[in-house]
């Protein structure tokens, strides 16, 4: 009964008194004057009791807080009123200030007694939990006034009985000027930028000197104007090479403007009508000089094989990503596809056997570049070895199109299989995805020393790296593509299977949406290659093609699809649902005149998939990158093993907002 009373009367809720009295008063205006008195005198002794209890329980705590000031010594100096720092006790369960010094006084910038004050009284907001967790730091700087505090703090019991109440004892310590001088250095810290122009060999070709002159001046120009600001040092290193020495503040207005040099450089354009466009990478942080350097560089890297035209921002621990909104322009050479073909060959030679896998839940793409290398492992005198889950793929029919033939007998394994059988000299080789943890055995990956990567997506945050062999080409339309085309400098033609051949046109007929996305000279190039090794676009078809209750379920889909924004259809279906019906559903949606980019949130194995499609006009990548998917410009997708449908659809909507107010003052060509 005491417990009840006390709980009623702390000092938090004295408020009951208040309340307990308008009852009283309504009750005898309302009900009886007799039943109002009788209340009004149970409030009247309530009241009575909780200021007994209040002045016993401050003389208890007193007590204990003289007992220990003046336990260590008698001299004052050495007693808690008279500590150096500001101090106060507080109850934890309540919160309030049941002692405190008089510099905490003087800080608070109270003249009254703080005795019975709630602690956010005096600091709005300020938390207690981390004494409680057991920490001696508050994990964050309090600013009380214009000062700044670290506060330190203990956890001890007023008493030596279990019910006796914890007080935590709090200790202020000013750390204002260090607050700013650590504020001035975090703000002066130098940042290293480098600038590549990665479209000077298409700016410059054809031009006269002159031409050539003019462009140069006005990309220097552009570039020294956009960083005069942040009063930094701009050296040309190379011709298409710029290095850019500036302080961290700066680059939160880089960062804030979305680096807009990306943008105001597309005004330089040579006779031909192309602009020129940059790719930037900035290193970041608590680093020296040489680090930061290696990250801008790391940055350039990543920004190059995402198709340049943006800006990456590295750090420690993470990639920040500006920009990126423009196609890629198509920039390799056979040279380098065949230097890449003898090199890649001669590491499968050099190796005991050859594991080649895709990414989960496998399509034609992948499929198809693993089969088109089985044919150069074969031709190497290697086995050879596919890592596939038959119970997550869109690649079925051609699974067991290839494991009709003889030369397939035991080629696709399971990756259980593949870790029992690699050995200190085995080579993997990853296509179409350059993701570790969305490869199709990542404890293979980890397990085999030498890796190879053909990927044609813009790079994420997360890739393999240090990979022996990385032919990463995000101009390239498909992995097939790429594929096909090494192919063409290490096997004679009748080295590769039929079955072979329409595989990887069918990866590249699923990736070009049948020749209309991504398409480019090199691309029909390698199709052109596979016709005459005996790929038959009949087949293709058929193995693009599903059955009657795929193509029922298809459009399903495309009629709960609605424009959630101007330009842009998103259809959410709650039932499981194949990935290729999904992704051919979005490839439908798109071909509305008035649509620019399709999404598709599906339900998969308890969790929900999207599948996010375009012409270019919307980068769909950008979108999910947001939400942890990826992708390319025109192709993208995201998975979310533990969230329905409805929770997909509403991170997905969130994230096409927010790309939608990034660029809401900008115009994609």
């Amino acid at each position: 009964m005491d417990k009840r009373f006390s709980r009623m009367t702390e000092s938090g809720t004295r408020l009951t008194f208040v309340v307990m009295l308008l009852f009283a008063a309504v009750t005898w205006v309302q009900v009886h004057w007799a039943a109002g008195l009788a209340e009004l005198v149970l409030v009247g002794l309530l009241y009575l009791y909780y200021r007994q209890r209040t002045k016993r329980r401050a003389a208890e705590i007193r007590k204990y807080v003289e007992n220990l000031a003046f336990s260590v010594d008698d001299a004052s100096k050495h007693s808690m009123v008279n500590f150096p720092l500001p101090m106060a006790i507080l109850r934890v369960d309540t919160g309030e200030i049941i002692w405190c010094n008089d510099y905490f006084t003087q800080i608070s910038g109270k003249k009254d007694t703080l005795f019975e004050t709630h602690i956010t009284d005096v600091l709005h907001g300020f938390d207690t939990r981390w004494i409680m967790e057991g920490k001696t730091l508050c994990p964050y700087d309090v600013e009380l006034g214009e000062q700044k505090y670290q506060v330190y703090g203990n956890m001890v019991r007023s008493g030596r009985n279990r019910g006796s109440a914890l007080l935590a004892t709090l200790f202020w310590v000013d750390i204002t000027e260090y607050s700013r001088l650590r504020d001035y250095v975090e703000r002066t810290r130098p940042a290293v930028g480098l600038i590549v122009i990665d479209s000077y060999e298409e700016l410059m070709k054809n031009a006269s000197e002159a031409e050539k002159s003019t462009l140069t001046a006005d990309i220097d120009r552009y570039i020294n104007d956009w960083a005069k600001p942040a009063q930094g040092i701009v050296r040309r290193l190379q011709r298409d090479r710029y290095l850019f020495i500036f302080e961290q503040h700066s680059l939160l207005e880089f960062t804030a403007g979305k680096f807009s040099i990306l943008e105001t450089i597309h005004q330089v354009q040579n006779s031909e009508g192309l602009s020129a466009t940059l790719s930037i990478g900035v290193g970041k942080g608590e680093c020296s000089l040489q680090e930061l350097y290696q990250y801008a560089a790391l940055g350039i890297d990543m920004a190059l094989s995402r198709g340049g035209d943006q800006a990456v921002v590295k750090s420690k621990t993470a990639f920040e990503f500006y920009g990126g909104r423009s196609k890629e322009l198509e920039k390799r050479t056979k040279v380098k596809s065949r230097v890449m073909a003898n090199a890649l060959m001669q590491l499968i030679r050099d190796s005991s056997q050859v594991f080649l896998m895709g990414h989960k839940y496998s399509d034609l793409d992948s499929i198809g570049a693993c089969a088109g290398l089985v044919a150069a492992v074969r031709k190497a005198g290697r086995p050879a070895y596919i890592i596939v889950n038959d119970q997550a793929t869109s690649a079925k029919e051609l699974i067991d199109r290839l494991r009709k033939q003889p030369q397939y007998g035991d080629v696709f394994i399971s990756e259980q299989d593949a870790i029992v059988k690699a050995d200190a000299s085995s080579l993997c080789v990853v296509c179409d995805t350059t993701r570790p943890d969305m490869v199709e055995g990542p404890d293979l990956l980890e397990a085999v020393q030498r890796v190879a990567v053909v990927d044609h997506h813009r790079r994420a945050a997360q890739y393999i790296e240090n990979a022996a062999i990385s032919l990463h080409e995000t101009y390239a339309s498909s992995a097939c593509e790429l594929v096909a085309e090494l192919l063409q400098y290490v096997v004679n033609q009748n080295d590769i299977l039929k079955v072979e051949a329409d595989a990887m046109l069918a990866g590249i007929f699923l990736d070009t949406k049948g020749f209309t996305v991504k398409t480019g000279v090199r691309t029909f190039e390698a199709s052109a290659f596979l016709r005459q090794v005996g790929a038959d676009t009949v087949e293709v078809r058929k193995m693009l093609s599903g059955g009657l209750e795929s193509s029922v379920k298809k459009y399903q889909i495309i009629s709960c699809a609605k424009e959630q924004f101007p330009g842009i259809s998103l259809s959410v279906v709650e039932e499981e649902t194949p990935r290729a019906t999904a992704s051919q559903a979005a490839d439908e949606l798109i071909n509305a005149s008035d649509i620019k980019a399709a999404f598709v949130v599906y339900g998969e194995k308890g969790g929900s998939v999207i599948s996010a499609r375009s012409y270019g006009q919307v980068n769909v990548q950008m979108v999910l990158e947001k939400i942890g998917g990826g992708g390319g410009l025109t192709s993208a997708g995201a998975q979310f093993p533990d969230k329905s449908t409805d929770e997909a659809a509403e991170l997905l909507v969130g994230a096409i907002e927010e790309y939608l107010k990034e660029n809401e003052h900008k115009t994609d060509n």
